[in-house]
């Protein structure tokens, strides 16, 4: 299926979806991001049920701030419209395979149950 170029236009409608979408902040300048890409291209060749996309820091910087991109590359997970995991850094193939099974395998209604609970809570950040 390949990726998907996510833009400040699109990328609500896309990542707010049914389903996983995984997104790798990168930019052209970056060594890590581009010794990466291939890694995220094959993986995205594997999962046609999975959105593989990619958001440009240099083109894309309110995205980039919106989430605190300090780092790059850095891959988000997210899955039914909640953001599972966030890391810098290039996984490895067979790291960025097990975050894919992992995410696939969450149980949808607990993550937002205890992320519910940790927005109640006092003393706890939202």
């Amino acid at each position: 299926m390949g990726t998907v170029k996510l833009t400040t236009e699109n990328f609500d409608e896309i990542a707010q979806g049914e389903g996983i979408v995984l997104v790798d902040f990168w930019a052209a300048w970056c060594a890590p991001c581009r010794r990466f890409a291939p890694v995220y291209e094959q993986s995205a060749e594997r999962h046609s049920d999975i959105v593989f996309a990619k958001v440009d820091t240099e083109a894309e910087d309110e995205l980039a701030q919106r989430f605190g991109i300090s780092s790059i590359p850095t891959i988000m997970a997210i899955r039914d419209g909640v953001i599972v995991f966030a890391e810098p850094g290039a996984l490895p193939e067979p790291v960025l395979e097990n975050v894919i099974e992992q995410v696939r395998g969450l149980d949808m209604d607990d993550v937002r149950r205890r992320l519910g609970s940790e927005a109640t809570e006092p003393g706890s950040e939202a």
